[in-house]
C-alpha cells in the first residue's frame, strides 16, 4: 500500500495535467483529479473531491494539494467530513512541485505525514533557497558501515531534470543506506526530486554519488546504471 494523492484545482484541466505529470514520476501511486465543477466551470465542488479522496486510498492515507485558497477550504472540509476510516491530510504546499515531490516520496514507500513533509519542503524549491547540506562523513566516525564514493558523468543532454531526478530518487529510496548527490559545492540528499533537480546539473557535468549504510553497494550500483545508461535518454 502506498500514500495516495488528490490534486484539487479550479480547473479540470489543470487538475487532469498536475495529475498527469505527478504519475509519470510515480507509476505505483493513485493520484485523483478534483477539478472544476461539476457542470464544466471554474471553480471546486466538495462532492468532487470528496469521491477522488475515496478512490485515492488504498490503507496508507491520503494528502490532497491545492491551488487556491477556496480549494484548500474544500479539500480541508472534504476531510473534516470523512466517514469512512482515511487518514488524510491537506499539504500546504506550491500545487506543481508539491505535488512532484509528494508523488516520488509515496512511491518510496514513505509513510503519510512522510509525503505531506515532502510536498511541504517543496516550498524552498520554489523560493529559490539553498537545500540543507548533506554531511555523510560523520557515519563513517560514528561506527557505522564504510562510506562509498563514486564520480559519474551525466550521459544525457539536459541533465538532471525531472524525470531523471525522479527515476534517481525511486532507486534508492528503500533501501538501507543513506544517498547523496554532490554537484559542484552542493551536495543533497539522492531521495529529494526536487533537491536533486535544484543542483542544475546539465549533461556532460560531473556528479559525486556517497553512500553509506547497509545497502550502500546497492545503492552505487543502482545510480551506476541509472546514470551510465543517460536515463534511456
Amino acid at each position: 500500500m502506498r500514500v495516495g494523492l488528490v490534486i484539487v484545482s479550479h480547473s479540470a484541466a489543470l487538475a487532469a495535467g498536475v495529475t498527469e505529470l505527478a504519475a509519470q514520476m510515480a507509476p505505483d501511486v493513485r493520484i485523483m483529479p478534483a477539478g472544476g465543477t461539476e457542470d464544466g466551470g471554474l471553480g471546486t465542488d466538495f462532492d468532487r473531491v470528496s469521491a477522488a479522496l475515496e478512490r485515492a486510498d488504498s490503507g496508507a492515507g491520503v494528502v490532497l494539494l491545492y491551488d487556491l485558497g477556496s480549494a484548500q477550504m474544500t479539500a480541508e472540509l472534504a476531510v473534516e467530513s470523512l466517514t469512512t476510516p482515511i487518514r488524510a491530510i491537506v499539504a500546504d504546499a506550491p500545487l506543481v512541485e508539491g505535488a512532484v515531490a509528494a508523488a516520488v516520496c509515496a512511491q518510496g514507500g514513505a509513510d503519510l505525514d512522510a509525503v505531506g513533509s515532502a510536498a511541504a519542503m517543496a516550498h524552498a524549491f520554489v523560493q529559490g533557497e539553498a537545500f540543507d547540506e548533506v554531511d555523510l562523513d560523520r557515519h563513517v566516525y560514528g561506527g557505522g558501515d564504510g562510506l562509498l564514493e563514486r564520480t559519474f558523468v551525466l550521459r544525457n543532454e539536459l541533465g538532471m531534470h525531472a524525470r531523471p531526478a525522479a527515476l534517481t530518487a525511486r532507486a534508492v529510496a528503500e533501501l538501507d543506506a543513506e544517498v547523496s548527490i554532490r554537484h559542484g559545492d552542493q551536495e543533497v540528499d539522492a531521495r529529494s526530486v526536487l533537491a536533486l533537480m535544484g543542483l542544475g546539473a546539465r549533461g556532460g557535468d560531473e556528479l559525486l554519488v556517497r553512500a553509506v549504510g547497509r545497502d550502500a553497494q546497492k545503492a552505487v550500483d543502482a545510480l551506476a546504471e541509472l546514470l551510465e545508461s543517460g536515463f534511456g535518454e
